[in-house]
């Protein structure tokens, strides 16, 4: 465990803890270790249940991020990542996209997004079921300016039925064609070497890094 007098602390602009606990992993991953990421501690909103939820009123998934990221950093005076992520579905034009997390309505409920998804493409053949996970990661200084963002996105397609209880979200229901299982049958190990949120921490790891080196991030 880090010393809490060394520990950096970077607020991640989600209340939802196992999203923030997975970017921990990946911004540090054991089969890469780096000991300057590794003073990296994160926080999620969850800690800080008086700050108000961001409104996500943008049209991208990059937008979002960067909205998240700068207004959460002002409310709070701290270094602050954000990600906007969701599934980019071929067969319904891009759907749920930005609309991910709130696909049935309800912000959050995995489980009624999933069916809602399962409904939508019940006719649509295996072979036209492609889709891709997005994720948008946006790093904002405690006076709210952006300094650092990635994008990343991981290929996939999905099945016709809930396979696996690893992860959250869409992760039971996206298949990785070169495994045959889902992300909800992976084990996190392999999910954070090949998932768009683990390619876009790693687009994001070097200027953190400098960061760090530099001072600016303490």
């Amino acid at each position: 465990m880090n010393d809490p007098a060394s520990t950096i602390t970077l607020i991640v602009g989600t209340r939802n803890r196992k999203k923030g606990i997975e970017l921990l992993e990946l911004l540090n991953p054991e089969w890469d270790p780096n000991p300057r990421l590794s003073k990296l501690g994160l926080q999620t909103l969850a800690d800080y249940p008086e700050v108000p939820d961001v409104v996500e009123d943008a049209d991208s998934f990059g937008g979002n991020a960067r909205k998240k990221a700068s207004e959460t950093a002002v409310r709070l005076k701290m270094w602050t990542l954000a990600d906007d992520s969701g599934l980019s579905v071929d067969a319904l034009g891009g759907a749920p996209g930005i609309f991910s997390a709130r696909y049935a309505g309800t912000h959050g409920d995995d489980d009624a997004n999933n069916q809602k998804l399962l409904a939508e493409l019940a006719s649509v053949p295996e072979e036209k079921r492609g889709a891709a996970f997005i994720c948008h990661l946006a790093l904002s200084d405690p006076e709210g300016n952006i300094r650092l963002e990635s994008q990343g996105a991981c290929r996939g397609r999905i099945t016709s039925g809930i396979q696996g209880s690893h992860g959250f979200g869409y992760d039971p229901l996206f298949l990785i064609r070169e495994y045959h299982t889902t992300f909800g049958e992976l084990s996190p190990l392999v999910k954070h070497q090949l998932s768009h949120r683990a390619r876009a921490v790693a687009g994001l790891r070097a200027g953190l890094e400098r960061l760090v080196v530099l001072g600016e991030l303490k």
